[in-house]
C-alpha cells in the first residue's frame, strides 16, 4: 500500500473519523412555547443530553404562533443544521417548513406532536390516547353509583393533534357511558391555545347553563385545569368537584396536594427528551434509530417510539413525581 494512503488510513482510524458521518452535529430545536414549566423541562434535558453526546442545540420558540414558527424553522434550515426537532403549534401549518427542510435534505423529527401531511423521518411522543384514556378512567371510576354523572369536558387547543387523541382516549370511556344513559355532559369546548383563561370562560358557560350541580370536569391539562378551578372557586366548588388534568406541573401538583385538583397525568419528561436528544444525533450522523411503532400523517406512515403515562393523584404523588426527581418534595407543601 502506498506510504501516505496507509498513514492516512490509520490516522483516521484513530481519531475515529467516517466521511458519512459529522461526530459533531447542530440540532435545531423550534418549540410551539416556552410559557410553560412542562416545556421549559423537555428544553432542558433535550439541550443537557444532545450537548453530552458532542452536539449543538439551537433552540427557538415561537410563542404559539404559526407564522414566526414557520419562519423559525426556515431560519434553521438557513443556518445549515443537520436535523430538525420541532414541537409544532399547528401540526397541519408545519407542513409547509417541513418541505423546505425536504428540500435542503434535512431530516425532521416531530417531537411530542405529529406534524401532518408532511415527509418527516420520526415521531417520538406519549401515548396520548393512554393520556385521554387515564383521565377518563380515573373520573369514571368515582362517579355517583345511584344516578346519571352531571360532566362538564374542557379539551385541549383545536389546533393541536394531541388534543384530539387525548379527547379520542377519553371517548374510548366515556362514550360506552354515555349511551348507556349513565353519564350526562352538560357542557363542553375546545380551549384555544391551551390558554388557562380560556378554560375558565368555558367553565364559566358551563355553570352559567348547568348551575352547580356536576360531579366531574374531564379536562386535558394541567394549565386549562388551573383556569377550570378558578371558576369553580369563585363558585365555593374547589375541591367538590373532581378535575382531572395531565403534566403533572407544580402548580397542579400543589393544587392535587390542597385537593382542588383530583388527578393529573404525569408523562416522564426526562424520558422522552432524552431519548429525542440521542435520536437527533443518531440521525444527525447518518444513522437509522430503532422505533417501537409507527402512525399514520397523512402523508406517510411514519416510524415512531411512545413512551408510558402515569396516572398520579394525592396517593401516589410520593412514589412518583417526587420519587423520579420532577418535583422536590418541599414544594407541594
Amino acid at each position: 500500500m502506498n506510504i501516505r494512503l496507509l498513514f492516512l488510513s490509520l490516522f483516521f482510524g484513530l481519531v475515529g473519523f467516517s466521511w458519512g458521518a459529522k461526530q459533531s452535529p447542530v440540532i435545531g430545536f423550534s418549540l410551539d412555547t416556552l410559557k410553560e414549566e412542562r416545556w421549559q423541562q423537555d428544553r432542558d434535558t433535550f439541550v443537557a443530553v444532545a450537548e453530552k453526546l458532542g452536539a449543538k442545540v439551537i433552540v427557538q420558540s415561537a410563542n404559539s404562533d404559526d407564522t414566526r414558527q414557520v419562519r423559525d424553522v426556515e431560519a434553521l434550515i438557513s443556518r445549515g443544521v443537520d436535523v430538525l426537532v420541532i414541537v409544532p403549534h399547528n401540526g397541519a401549518a408545519m407542513a409547509r417548513a417541513v418541505r423546505s427542510a425536504n428540500q435542503a435534505k434535512i431530516p425532521v423529527i416531530a417531537y411530542d406532536r405529529l406534524i401532518m401531511n408532511a415527509s418527516i423521518g420520526y415521531y417520538l411522543t406519549f401515548d396520548n390516547v393512554k393520556v385521554g384514556e387515564a383521565q377518563a378512567a380515573y373520573a369514571a371510576e368515582r362517579f355517583p353509583k345511584d344516578r346519571k354523572a352531571r360532566i362538564v369536558r374542557i379539551y385541549g387547543a383545536p389546533t393541536d393533534n394531541n388534543a384530539k387523541m387525548f379527547k379520542e382516549g377519553q371517548d374510548h370511556i366515556l362514550a360506552p357511558l354515555i349511551a348507556a344513559g349513565k353519564v350526562e355532559v352538560l357542557h363542553e369546548d375546545w380551549a384555544t391555545d391551551w390558554k388557562p383563561e380560556v378554560a375558565k370562560k368555558i367553565m364559566n358557560a358551563a355553570l352559567t347553563k348547568s348551575g352547580k350541580e356536576i360531579d366531574a370536569v374531564i379536562v386535558s391539562n394541567d394549565g386549562t385545569a388551573g383556569g377550570a378551578i378558578q371558576a369553580l372557586a369563585e363558585d365555593g366548588l374547589a375541591g367538590k368537584v373532581l378535575v382531572t388534568g395531565q403534566d403533572a406541573d407544580l402548580a397542579a401538583c400543589q393544587r392535587i396536594q390542597r385537593g382542588t385538583q383530583s388527578m393529573t397525568v404525569y408523562k416522564p419528561l426526562k424520558n422522552l427528551a432524552t431519548r429525542a436528544a440521542e435520536i437527533a444525533v443518531e440521525v444527525a450522523k447518518g444513522g437509522t434509530p430503532a422505533t417501537t411503532a409507527s402512525v399514520d400523517n397523512g402523508s406517510k406512515v411514519v416510524p415512531a417510539i411512545f413512551e408510558k403515562v402515569i396516572s398520579v393523584d394525592k396517593g401516589n404523588l410520593t412514589e412518583t413525581v417526587i420519587a423520579d426527581g420532577f418535583h422536590k418534595a418541599e414544594a407541594l407543601k
